[in-house]
């Protein structure tokens, strides 16, 4: 079973891009990127009906992500610095 392949909102924009262009066909475009014809259709069609909206995705926007990310690193860092103090205590009092 093969994974879902995810990509970038440039990606898809850029792809698109490529089939507007005069003498260009889809599949070219497509065989060229390695895709399959029918998920570049629905990115052409995905960005004539949503215009610049398109490929917003569903997921955090970057500054909410980057937030929660530096929130979890000091958590992890206090609880190692927890474990490095509770670790030199025990050390010091099995001597």
């Amino acid at each position: 079973m093969s994974k879902r392949r995810k990509y970038s909102p440039e990606f898809k924009q850029g792809a698109v891009e490529q089939v507007r262009q005069p003498g260009v066909s889809c599949s070219q475009v497509a065989r060229e990127l390695g895709i399959e014809t029918s998920i570049l259709a629905r990115w052409q069609r995905e960005a004539d009906a949503q215009g610049k909206q398109a490929f917003g995705g569903s997921g955090k926007p970057r500054d909410e992500e980057v937030a929660s990310l530096k929130r979890e690193l000091a958590r992890v860092k206090k609880e190692r610095d927890f474990l490095r103090e509770a670790a030199t205590f025990f050390a010091r009092g099995s001597t």
